[in-house]
């Protein structure tokens, strides 16, 4: 082999490194273009399809220092504080990554909540718990009030989405999934044959309290079909009726701001 051949080779070989490289740099982000035409869950699953934490029901962080489920018990404290004022301040913090488009959309997200709720997102000066927004892999939150610093991963090109933000906030405040109530079968068909046995986990039923509200297709936290289905299938069909809307992804519905005055007493 010539000398000019060999410095061919290895220019070739040199860009292929460096194109791998690039594609490694790009932060873990997976591409987006199909939000626009998917539902909300479908996103959220897409995008967190490459997380390496564990993730109940698709989007859910499990804490290290406790089981999610211990969150609920009488002994442990999982709801925001009220403050003196009456209003229930969530200190955060936003990641300097995000562009200044991408912050403004998270910042209208938690505006959102002002209007109908007593929640008040607000920047953290030295709070011990808090939310840090971060651009981490995929969409994911942990349940509740940790009581110390806790993540929610707003994964940039994919998770930065009016709806995707509030479903994460909503279980910061505590909410499980809509398709977890222990009264769904009335409700909603989960279609076994479809779901493979390593998610069954995720369509497991919750002992939660629904705060005596009906069970709602419209809420933001509720997953659409084809949730975790074998090549898309439908994994849940809403009974009587399988023609009902379920899995949106625009925002809060009524029946999302009426539990979460009713859970903080707004």
């Amino acid at each position: 082999m010539d000398v000019k051949t060999t410095v061919s080779l290895l220019l070739l070989l040199l860009v292929g490194l460096c194109t791998a490289h690039d594609g490694e740099d790009a932060d873990n982000e997976i591409s987006a273009d199909e939000s626009s035409t998917e539902d909300m869950t479908t996103t959220i699953l897409r995008m967190n399809n490459g997380s390496a934490d564990f993730l109940l029901e698709g989007d859910v962080m499990v804490p290290r220092t406790r089981s999610a489920m211990k969150c609920f018990n009488q002994k442990y404290s999982c709801l925001w504080p009220k403050s003196a004022n009456g209003n229930v301040e969530i200190p955060f913090r936003l990641s300097a990554k995000y562009d200044n488009a991408e912050k403004q959309t998270i910042l209208r997200a938690m505006k959102a909540f002002e209007g109908k709720t007593c929640i008040r997102f607000i920047p953290r000066r030295i709070q011990r718990a808090y939310l840090s927004i971060e651009p981490r892999s995929g969409c994911s939150s942990l349940m509740g009030r940790l009581g110390d610093k806790q993540v929610v991963s707003l994964q940039r090109y994919g998770c930065i989405s009016h709806g995707v933000i509030q479903h994460e906030l909503l279980h910061a405040l505590g909410f499980y999934h809509e398709h977890t109530r222990y009264d769904r079968d009335q409700y909603i068909r989960i279609n076994w044959e479809n779901i493979d046995a390593y998610h069954m986990h995720n369509f497991k039923m919750k002992d939660s309290d629904f705060l005596n509200t009906p069970y709602d297709y419209s809420s933001i936290m509720h997953y659409g079909r084809t949730a975790f289905g074998k090549f898309r299938s439908e994994t849940i069909t809403p009974i009587p009726d399988p023609s009902v809307n379920i899995g949106q992804r625009d925002s809060l519905s009524d029946i999302d701001i009426l539990r979460i005055n009713r859970l903080y007493k707004c």
